[in-house]
Order: C-alpha cells, then sequence, then structure tokens
C-alpha cells in the first residue's frame, strides 16, 4: 500500500456534485492498492497513520499524532499512485490491485482508523472524485506500507 498524507486545516471530496466526505483539521489520505498487499498491509499503515506525529505542540515542534490532537482522516482511494511511467509516456498500473481487491483492503485500512477511535470519512471507491484541501503548512508525508520515502 501506498499513501500521499497531507496535513490539512480542512477538507472534502466531491462526487458529481455532492459532497461525500467532509472534515476539519486532521488529514487527506490518498491510498494506492497494490496487487501484492495484504489485510496486515492495511493495518500496518492505519497504526502508522494514527500515531505520526506531524501536528505541532504549544512549541511549534511538530509532535502531536491524530490521537493527540482529535483530528479526522479523510480516506480517499487512489489507485494512480501505482502508475508506473518509467516506460513510455502513458502510465501504465499493472502493478495496481483488481477493484475488488483494492475496494475490500481500502475498507479494512478504514474500519482500522475507526477502530483507533479515529473519525475518518471517506471518497466514493471508483468514482470520479473533486478532492479540496487546505494543506496546513504544507505538511505531506509519502508512506509505503514497507517502509517510508
Amino acid at each position: 500500500m501506498r499513501a500521499v498524507i497531507q496535513r490539512v486545516s480542512r477538507a472534502q471530496v466531491n462526487v458529481v456534485e455532492e459532497v461525500v466526505g467532509r472534515i476539519g483539521p486532521g488529514l487527506l489520505v490518498l491510498l494506492g492498492v497494490a496487487k501484492s498487499d495484504s489485510q496486515t498491509d492495511a493495518e500496518y499503515l492505519a497504526a502508522k497513520l494514527v500515531s505520526l506525529r506531524i501536528f505541532d505542540d504549544e512549541k511549534g515542534k511538530m509532535n502531536l499524532s491524530l490521537v493527540d490532537t482529535g483530528g479526522a482522516v479523510l480516506a480517499v482511494s487512489q489507485f494512480t499512485l501505482y502508475g508506473d511511467v518509467r516506460k513510455g509516456k502513458r502510465p501504465s498500473f499493472d502493478e495496481a490491485a483488481p477493484p475488488e481487491v483494492a475496494h475490500r483492503l481500502y475498507e479494512h485500512f478504514v474500519s482500522k482508523i475507526r477502530e483507533a477511535g479515529i473519525t475518518c470519512e471517506t471518497g466514493r471507491f471508483q468514482a470520479t472524485m473533486q478532492v479540496e484541501l487546505v494543506n496546513d503548512g504544507p505538511v505531506t508525508i509519502l508512506l509505503d506500507s514497507t517502509r517510508a520515502f
């Protein structure tokens, strides 16, 4: 699994003209699922996400997590995170999981965040979405289920 995590003061995702997910302060997570991913990968990333200390403490140092701040998560599936553009000019998505596998693991990831006591809103799987955000900082972190970038 691969995630682009952005610290936000607010974010929302729309499908057509409908808001399907909205949060205030917290993290926007764009999540890609690979063919080789498992529930263990989803659990690892969810646990890592809720404990990431990327929110400022009273001294302005990144020392607080979602658990500490009471922030929320907006999780949006994004298979294009596995787009490979090393050859040619059009991305290949051969490494992305098929939709039925990706959907199951995306939902498992979301459930683990919620089990940790964090509010987690979502986009709509396989829909064309418009994501709006105010990146706070800006702070953007890349995570992979096998390593941090």
